[in-house]
């Protein structure tokens, strides 16, 4: 699934402006179920949805460009929190919309109930691949982070086009395509011919979750950010994401590990 398939999927689907998209799922706190899609069966998932979901439109656009910067430390430790499956993680980027050029510092946290927190703050979109002094301030506040805050660094930025549907039950589904991620080396990764599709609740899991399930998909661990390092740095221990890396990641560029330098 392309940028153009996905906006002729998405055409005959009832609008939902941003309004109400978050007063009916601002879902800062929720539990996401992640999956990788074949492009084809992104379509069918997309087309099943339809009668009974509604895509975020803004300014008749119904698919975004996104732009995140990861943030770790020189021995990645978020990373490695992540790898070695600690119940107590924490991921921190800034997300641009490079459609409106606004750009939000986030924080992830997660608890050892599998349930994740997100906190934003805006930043300046001509800054995103710094903290500065208020974002380092904002993230130092977390006591997960506290002083590693001043040690964290661009380590990863992602690329990707997406649409956002809100089903009647106020559960999100996100579709992902043309996911590409580069490290501070210019070695670059690209997902092909794969969707990355997320949904997004507070509980069970919900109609999208069952229809993904009918049409043979099963939630993976993946992470755009964690997965695609561990795709383009195989030196970095990825047991976690075997299963996601075994989809079709191609490295455009070749070069040294550098991510400690």
């Amino acid at each position: 699934m392309t940028d153009a398939t996905l906006a002729a999927v998405l055409q005959p689907i009832a609008p939902v402006s941003l309004d109400e998209l978050e007063a009916s799922a601002s879902l800062m706190t929720r539990r996401d179920r992640k999956y990788l899609v074949p492009s084809e069966v992104a379509d069918d998932f997309v087309r099943l949805l339809a009668p009974t979901s509604r895509v975020l439109q803004i300014d008749g656009r119904r698919s975004f460009h996104y732009q995140s910067v990861y943030f770790d430390t020189a021995v990645l430790d978020s990373y490695l929190d992540a790898a070695r499956k600690r119940p107590h993680r924490y991921k921190v980027r800034t997300r641009s919309y490079l459609d409106s050029g606004l750009c939000l510092l986030e924080v992830k946290t997660r608890d050892a109930r599998g349930r994740t927190v997100k906190e934003r703050l805006p930043h300046p979109f001509d800054g995103r691949s710094r903290l500065g002094d208020d974002g380092r301030a904002f993230v130092s506040s977390y006591s997960l982070i506290g002083q590693s805050a001043d040690e964290l660094r661009p380590v990863l930025t992602t690329r990707y086009t997406r649409a956002t549907l809100l089903l009647a039950e106020g559960v999100r589904a996100t579709i992902d395509v043309d996911l590409r991620s580069e490290g501070p080396d210019g070695r670059s990764v690209q997902l092909e011919g794969t969707a990355v599709i997320e949904t997004k609740s507070g509980g069970p899991p919900s109609s999208a979750d069952r229809i993904l399930w009918d049409l043979g998909c099963r939630p993976v661990k993946v992470s755009k950010f964690c997965t695609s390092l561990s795709a383009l740095y195989p030196e970095l221990p990825h047991n976690k994401w075997t299963q996601a890396l075994r989809r079709p990641w191609s490295i455009q560029t070749e070069s040294p590990l550098a991510l400690a330098s």
